[in-house]
């Protein structure tokens, strides 16, 4: 759950960062939100899962 939050809220830093710079328009955002709730709902999301949480143990077990 908290590598789930955290991805939501990194992804959400991102889209603003993006939206004012003027990099990513409002309807590109809702685009791609609107994706992403629908990829979710579909057979293919434990697999995501599985892939975000495998990619963030990787991540996390780096030391810099």
């Amino acid at each position: 759950m908290a590598i789930s939050i955290s991805l939501v809220v990194l992804l959400l830093i991102l889209a603003v960062i993006f939206l004012r710079s003027g990099g990513l328009k409002v309807s590109h955002a809702l685009v791609c939100a609107l994706f992403g709730f629908l990829l979710a709902g579909t057979s293919i999301a434990p697999t995501i899962h599985s892939g975000l949480t495998a990619t963030a143990d990787i991540v996390s077990g780096l030391r810099p």
